[in-house]
């Protein structure tokens, strides 16, 4: 921000005005406004003594009316500078308000404390400045008419009109100043404090203060003793005038009286209103004085002072208000300790008993008796010692006067008990005492809810005033807060009670920490899993008890310490000791309260040593991911249903003379080998090992869940079969053992999926037409030559592209319907299938020619294929069939299937 009293390059008048609010600009016109005002004034009075008083012609009159624009305007433009340099500070942050810009502390603790000075700056430049210049100005006016114009103003003139400028005017205008920007101030000063919090040191010691003294001062002395002065020269001026156009010379003896006459009148009335402006200056700061001491005494805490009237003036009534604030000052501090001794009291039976020992005290009463509401017996009811006994006393919550305020929620004040009709003068009798009057309050809470009555009885000295029932009510709000804490205090407890219960009782250990890292609370299930007991890890470094084996642990802390967010290990290997060990679940979870603060961290155990033992027991039948998928969705999924599957069969070739050629011993060598390697393919590709029949497998996709691409993966397991039989077969002759051979069908459709058996021994199975397919469908690949068949239903259940070619339109043993089978070739070589497109493109044209039962072309295709890749089994069955039907010609209802029957 530039400061016009330090930068040269501020804005000055007459250049243009950089960019600001409305308020501001308009302030500062307004205070130029109030100078042109006072300049106005005090022209008019110089002008009007002197046309009264100095006789001057009218052409003279005429020359000075002309010519005063150009002093005024002399002595009026650097007040306008100065005027402007003052603003400046306090103009800058007017100007960022209208910006709805927030200024920053120092501007505004700045900007007010210009604002504060800006009347003393008004009243120091008119009397030292604008007073001297005006004068000066407007009398070098008449000094240089006279030069330039032989206009003839007497010397006594000039002096006289400069006098009149200098002592009536200046200070006239000075005056008019100080209290009309003081006025004007008082709105944009209220305005900035709201900005404020509070003044700067450095703004603070800038601040002019002026005393009630100096300003009487000022005043008895311009108004009073400069005008006297003034009026006494003007008297003996004028006499002098007078005596000289009479053509009388008076001597100096002649004349002594008159002055000493007007110097004593002018001495007697200075000393007059200047000791007047000092005694009431002084009796006004005496006054001023005391209860400033008071409220500096009061500020300190000091509650004890008391302002004795001893005058009748305003200060009278300042003093009465100062003596009854710290009355009620006193009167509170005693209610804050009264209530103090509240705050900390959380049992029930000694906090009610406090309470109504309080409440005597408060009020000056001789029986206080507070009673809470009990909403399950619909009762008022209120506990009191009698000896070394605690009782109890409980009444309905609409009788009496107690149960009267409670449902009706309004405070009774009872001046005479015994003419009220809910009163009961019985208990009196009973126990010799005389109810003279009666104040009883409803006890509210802060949702509004009623929750008991505070009955107070006999006001020493008199009746229960509306004071004392304002107090009452104050302090009623403050025994529901003491009431609900000792209420909250207790659910609290049974909270506490309740969830250590649920920690004791969960089988998750929970470990919670500090913001330091250390144990607060481990539950009996932590304590179990780590092996330790609770008096060695509490109020512990959570390192300890996790040690240097498992860092990973801390590890997880602190990625939840830095990013506030829960962090999960699943299936981590906690270290314990005696070199053992637990699989675990473990979470890390920040502790957060109320103000969303962090509290510390929670870490949860979930030890699933056993459940890992079954996960690997099942991951022996299937993959990983199908494993976590059941045990994920538990029992619910091992009941028996209808479901989409797709079931793969495979078998080895001639596996009774392989078992019979090389004995039992190497026969199980040799299916474990073998078995190995193919359930780690099954496995790869998301399907489940279903059983192993002798030599044959059986495996699932599809089960227990449903997955888009089962028919996919069941295709791709098959073909990727066959590659790894390949790589066995190599590395079994290079051992001298004999190859493999397998078949492998597949089949996809419903399948009823589930435990079947009985309830001591049960199989998680599939059974249904698509498992027979697929049996019939591995036992047909050694029909038709083929290492895989796949059915129509899984072809048509592919997602991706697959090498394939239609074998066959066939019905199967057990089936009416045919189906259509297909070939999978991405296994082979040109090894293993040579000229394999060539020999695809001639077996298609064929299978197309023979069913349109074109035998003869049909013929020469497969002929074509057979040519290309010698070994192709399904072109030599087409050529066979071909050449039957040629022979044989089918009657009209031939339909191309082909009748299986084995199995």
């Amino acid at each position: 921000m530039v400061d016009i009293e330090t930068d040269p390059s501020a804005e000055l008048p007459g250049k243009p005005a950089p960019p600001a609010g409305d308020a501001s600009r308009k302030l500062l016109w307004k205070l130029i406004w109030i100078y042109v005002q006072g300049s106005v004034v005090a022209v008019f009075i110089t002008f009007f003594l002197a046309f009264i008083g100095l006789q001057f012609t009218g052409f003279q009159w005429l020359i000075l009316l002309a010519t005063t624009a150009i002093p005024v305007t002399i002595y009026m433009t650097p007040d306008i500078f100065l005027i402007a340099r003052h603003y400046r500070p306090l103009g800058n942050v007017l100007a960022q308000l209208d910006r709805g810009e927030e200024p920053t502390q120092s501007e505004v603790s700045k900007a007010l404390v210009r604002a504060l000075n800006l009347p003393f700056y008004s009243f120091a430049r008119v009397t030292f400045f604008h007073g001297p210049a005006a004068t000066l100005a407007l009398s070098g006016l008449l000094v240089a008419l006279n030069a330039l114009f032989d206009m003839d103003y007497q010397t006594w003139q000039i002096l006289t009109f400069a006098a009149t400028v200098f002592f009536f005017a200046a200070p006239t205008h000075a005056i008019f100043e100080f209290f009309a920007i003081s006025r004007q101030m008082v709105p944009v000063i209220e305005n900035l404090w709201t900005h404020c919090e509070g003044l700067l040191p450095e703004h603070s010691k800038e601040l002019v203060a002026i005393k009630l003294r100096e300003k009487l001062l000022f005043l008895s002395i311009f108004i009073a003793a400069f005008p006297l002065v003034y009026f006494a020269g003007s008297i003996v001026l004028k006499v002098d005038l007078l005596l000289v156009d009479l053509g009388i010379e008076a001597s100096f003896t002649q004349m002594l009286p008159l002055w000493q006459w007007l110097a004593g009148v002018v001495l007697v009335c200075m000393f007059g209103a200047m000791v007047m402006s000092i005694l009431t200056a002084s009796e006004v700061s005496n006054s001023a004085a005391k209860l400033n001491e008071a409220m500096k005494r009061v500020e300190t805490g000091a509650l004890d002072k008391h302002l004795y009237v001893t005058n009748t003036d305003e200060y009278a009534d300042l003093y009465r208000g100062f003596n009854l604030m710290t009355a009620s000052l006193r009167e509170e501090v005693h209610f804050l300790e009264v209530t103090q001794e509240l705050a900390g009291e959380l049992n029930l039976d000694a906090l009610l008993e406090r309470i109504m020992r309080a409440t005597m005290d408060l009020l000056d009463a001789e029986r206080s008796t507070v009673f809470a509401y009990d909403p399950k017996t619909d009762e008022l009811w209120s506990r009191f010692a009698e000896g070394l006994d605690i009782k109890e006393i409980r009444i309905g919550s609409g009788d009496g006067i107690a149960g009267a305020v409670f449902t009706s929620g309004n405070a009774e004040n009872i001046t005479d008990p015994y003419s009220h009709p809910l009163f009961n003068p019985e208990i009196d009798r009973q126990t010799q005492y005389k109810t003279r009057s009666i104040l009883c309050m409803p006890i509210t809470n802060k949702a509004g809810e009623r929750i008991g009555v505070t009955q107070v009885l006999n006001k020493k000295g008199g009746q229960f005033t509306a004071k004392d029932e304002a107090r009452l009510r104050a302090f009623t709000a403050q025994i529901a807060v003491s009431l609900e804490n000792a209420q909250l205090f207790e659910d609290v407890l049974n909270m506490k009670n309740y969830n250590e219960s649920i920690l004791k009782s969960t089988t998750n250990g929970i470990i919670t920490l500090d913001t330091e890292r250390n144990i607060v609370t481990a539950n009996d299930a932590a304590l179990s899993l780590m092996r330790v007991d609770e008096e060695a890890v509490i109020d512990q470094p959570v390192g300890l008890l996790f040690g240097s084996e498992n860092e990973w642990v801390l590890r997880s802390l602190a990625k939840v310490e830095e990013s506030g967010v829960s962090d999960m290990s699943v299936d981590a290997d906690l270290k314990l000791k005696d070199d053992k060990s637990a699989s675990v679940n473990l979470m890390v979870m920040p502790l957060i309260d109320v103000t969303d603060e962090a509290i510390g961290s929670m870490i949860v155990l979930e030890d699933i040593s056993s459940e890992k033992r079954i996960k690997t027991t099942m991951a022996r039948y299937m993959s990983k991911e199908v494993v976590d998928q059941l045990l994920e969705g538990g029992e619910a999924e091992l009941g028996g249903k209808n479901q989409h599957v797709s079931v793969l069969f495979s078998d080895v070739r001639g596996f009774t003379t392989i078992s019979e050629a090389i004995g039992a011993r190497a026969t199980v060598t040799m299916l474990n080998e073998y078995f190995e390697v193919m359930v780690e393919v099954l496995f790869d590709n998301d399907g489940i090992l279903d059983k192993y029949i002798g030599d044959a497998m059986m495996a699932l996709f599809g089960a227990p869940f449903n997955g888009p691409q089962d028919a996919d993966n069941a295709v791709i397991v098959a073909n990727q079969m066959m590659v790894e039989l390949g790589a066995l077969n190599i590395r079994r002759r290079s051992a001298g053992s004999d190859p493999i051979g397998i078949g492998i069908g597949v089949s996809t459709g419903e399948a009823i999926v589930g435990n079947i058996g009985s309830p001591k021994r049960m199989e998680y199975t599939v059974i249904g037409d698509s498992v027979n397919l697929a049996a019939r469908l591995e036992g047909a690949t050694k029909f038709y030559g083929v290492k895989i068949l796949l059915s129509g239903s899984t072809v048509d259940d592919l997602k991706h592209d697959t090498l394939l070619r239609e074998i066959d339109l066939l019905r199967v043993k057990g089936k009416e319907l045919p189906v259509t089978i297909y070939e999978t070739l991405d296994f082979h070589t040109d090894e293993s299938f040579p000229n394999l497109a060539r020999t695809l493109d001639s077996y298609n044209q064929g299978l197309k020619l023979y069913r349109k039962q074109d035998w003869r072309r049909a013929t020469e295709c497969f002929e074509e294929a057979l040519a290309a890749h010698g070994g192709d089994r399904p072109s030599q069955i087409y050529i066979d069939r071909s050449r039957h039907f040629l022979a044989n010609p089918p009657g009209d209802d031939w339909d191309g299937v082909w009748v299986m029957t084995e199995k």
